[in-house]
């Protein structure tokens, strides 16, 4: 696996992985968007046949994340479960377990409609609509915050993606980090999503993941 890219905003750096995720050193902090814990069981339990050994891949590769960079705080900005309790939610509990110093800190997505006592249980610290942090501000949607000068914004929800051209009319789909001047929105986590392709403006710098690697677009 390539090594994570630096990347620098306001003077603060930050480090894009290759596993779709961004790692702020100054706080120490690990920040990552849409993972939907749960969505495989929650398509099985419909009669979907979706394989388990998705989600378990996802959550390896967090896993494999929270070892490499060592964070203090894991800030999920938003969509990290996907729909009501099932078998992979109560698993997450018993994983969530052996990480007893890592703060967990999530803002609300539109599918984190599990009780608020739950997250407690998870001993997760939850947030209705944003978290500001030293000038930079976290939040599920980026199309629902305030404009803000003053912070710069870390958002998810729309799982961006980009499209690279072959020969022969050919063309690939790849995730990627978004950065504009305001705000950044980070690709989903998880690997079982699909891809809202976005076209970039010239003063814009678009990150695409292709097989693992981080690849700058522009």
């Amino acid at each position: 696996m390539q090594a994570p890219v630096s990347f620098k905003i306001r003077h603060q750096q930050f480090w894009l992985s290759p596993q779709r995720a961004i790692f702020w050193e100054q706080k120490r902090a690990l920040i990552i968007s849409d993972l939907h814990f749960g969505k495989t069981g929650h398509f099985r339990k419909a009669g979907i046949a979706v394989p388990q050994s998705i989600y378990q891949e996802d959550l390896q590769r967090l896993v494999t994340q929270i070892q490499y960079f060592q964070p203090d705080n894991l800030i999920i900005v938003g969509d990290f479960f996907h729909s009501a309790v099932n078998k992979e939610i109560e698993f997450f509990i018993r994983w969530r377990n052996s990480f007893p110093d890592l703060k967990f800190r999530l803002i609300k997505g539109n599918h984190d409609i599990l009780e608020r006592s739950w997250y407690q249980e998870c001993e997760m610290e939850l947030s209705e609509d944003q978290i500001e942090i030293g000038g930079f501000c976290f939040i599920h949607d980026i199309s629902e915050c305030e404009e803000n000068p003053v912070n710069y914004y870390f958002s998810g929800h729309i799982h961006p993606g980009v499209r690279l051209n072959g020969m022969a009319r050919q063309s690939l789909a790849f995730p990627c980090f978004y950065f504009r001047k305001d705000y950044a929105i980070l690709p989903a986590f998880s690997r079982f999503t699909g891809l809202a392709m976005i076209e970039p403006e010239t003063d814009e710098q678009v990150f695409a993941i292709v097989q693992d690697r981080v690849v700058q677009l522009q």
